[in-house]
C-alpha cells in the first residue's frame, strides 16, 4: 500500500484549486447545474429569506384605498399626498422593471455560482411581484397608466434619476461584455454597486420613507401595506448585493484600488444630490410632519450606512432622522391569527445546511 504525503508545493496547488472551484465569477470550473456542495452559504440564507417573505399584492385589500382616494371635502387626501403618491407610484413602476431586467440580461449572465444564481432567480420573481404591486395599484384606483408609466420621461428629477443609473451600469448590458480581466471585473463590480447599493439601496428610500409615512397616519393603507413588503423584499436584495460585491472584490484584491474606490464614493454622492432633488420636487409643501429637508437628511444617513457595507468611509456622518422606518420594517403586526394573511408571518422548517 502506498502512502501520499502532502508537501508544500502540493498544498499549494491543492488551495489554489479550492479557491478556482470557489471562485464566485469567471469559474469554467464551476458546473451552475450543481448546486451541491455549496461554497456561499449567504446565498442560501438570503434565498431561504426570501421564500419565508413571499407575497403577492391580491393578497392586499385596497377597499379602504379606493374609498380614500374617491373622497372628497374633509378628511379627504390632500392636493400634496394626491401628488407625492402619483409621484413614487410613477417612478417605482419603471425603477422595479429596469432592476428585474438588468437582473436577467446582464447580471445573471455573469455570476458563475449556482447558488447565488438561484437567488438571482428567486429576485427577478420578487421584481416581478413589485412590478405587478404597480399593475394593482393602478387598476385599482382607477388611474391614467400613461400619466403614471410615463413619469420616467416627463418629471426631470425622476427622467435624472434613472439616467444617471442606466450610465453607471451600461457596461454589463454590452452583449460582448466579459468579467475576465482586472479591468472588466473592475466594471462588473462597478455596475453592481449601480443596481444595487445605489438604485436599490438609495435611489427608493425617499419613496418608501414617504409612502410609510401614509401607512403611519392610517391613510391608504393598502398602497401602504404593499410598499411595505417592497421595503422588506429590497433589504434583502441589498444585502445580497452587497455580499456579492464584497466576495468579488475579495476574490480580486486588485480590483480594489483607492482610485475605483474614490469613482464609487463620488457615484454615491452623485445618487444622494438626485435622490435630494426627487424629495424635494415630490415633497414640495411637506405632509404629515414629514419634509423635503427630513427626507433629505435620510437618504445622507443611509448612504452612509451603504458605504460602511461596501467597507468605504462614511460621508454625511448624518443622525438617523426617521427612526420609524426601522419599526416599520421589523416590527410585526399585531392581529388575530385568524384575520391574518400569510404575508404577515415567516414560514418555519427551513433547512439548516
Amino acid at each position: 500500500m502506498s502512502t501520499t504525503f502532502s508537501t508544500p508545493a502540493s498544498a499549494a496547488m491543492s488551495q489554489a484549486h479550492d479557491q478556482k472551484k470557489t471562485r464566485i465569477i469567471n469559474n469554467s470550473a464551476t458546473d451552475p447545474n450543481k448546486i451541491l456542495p455549496m461554497s456561499y452559504m449567504w446565498a442560501r440564507t438570503h434565498y431561504k429569506t426570501g421564500v419565508a417573505n413571499n407575497w403577492v399584492p391580491e393578497e392586499v385589500s385596497m377597499q379602504l384605498d379606493i374609498e380614500l382616494w374617491k373622497k372628497q371635502g374633509p378628511g379627504a387626501l390632500s392636493d400634496d399626498e394626491r401628488r407625492m403618491i402619483i409621484w413614487n407610484l410613477g417612478f417605482f413602476s419603471t425603477a422595479e422593471s429596469l432592476t428585474a431586467n438588468n437582473i436577467v440580461l446582464a447580471v445573471y449572465k455573469h455570476v458563475t455560482n449556482p447558488e447565488c444564481r438561484q437567488y438571482l432567480l428567486r429576485q427577478a420573481y420578487e421584481e416581478a411581484i413589485h412590478t405587478d404591486t404597480f399593475i394593482y395599484t393602478c387598476d385599482t384606483l382607477g388611474l391614467n397608466p400613461d400619466e403614471v408609466y410615463n413619469m420616467y420621461l416627463t418629471i426631470p428629477s425622476i427622467k435624472a434619476k434613472d439616467e444617471f443609473v442606466v450610465s453607471i451600469t451600461k457596461s454589463v448590458l454590452d452583449p460582448h461584455f466579459s468579467t475576465v480581466g482586472t479591468e472588466n471585473t473592475q466594471k462588473f463590480v462597478h455596475d453592481l454597486i449601480g443596481y444595487y447599493a445605489i438604485m436599490e439601496g438609495i435611489f427608493f428610500y425617499a419613496g418608501f420613507v414617504m409612502m410609510l409615512s401614509l401607512l403611519r397616519h392610517n391613510k391608504m393603507v393598502g398602497v401602504g401595506e404593499q410598499f411595505q413588503y417592497i421595503l422588506r423584499d429590497e433589504s434583502v436584495h441589498l444585502a445580497f448585493g452587497v455580499d456579492l460585491i464584497n466576495a468579488i472584490v475579495d476574490e480580486n484584491p486588485d480590483i480594489w484600488t483607492p482610485e475605483f474606490q474614490n469613482v464609487i464614493i463620488e457615484n454615491i454622492k452623485k445618487a444622494v444630490e438626485l435622490e435630494k432633488a426627487y424629495a424635494a420636487d415630490a415633497l414640495p409643501n411637506g405632509i404629515l410632519g414629514l419634509n423635503a429637508g427630513t427626507v433629505q437628511d435620510y437618504v445622507e444617513y443611509i448612504a452612509d450606512r451603504r458605504l460602511e457595507r461596501l467597507r468605504l468611509p462614511r460621508q454625511y456622518n448624518t443622525k438617523n432622522p426617521l427612526p420609524w422606518m426601522s419599526e416599520i420594517m421589523d416590527m410585526p403586526k399585531e392581529k388575530n391569527f385568524f384575520e391574518t394573511r400569510v404575508t404577515e408571518y415567516k414560514t418555519g422548517g427551513a433547512l439548516q445546511w
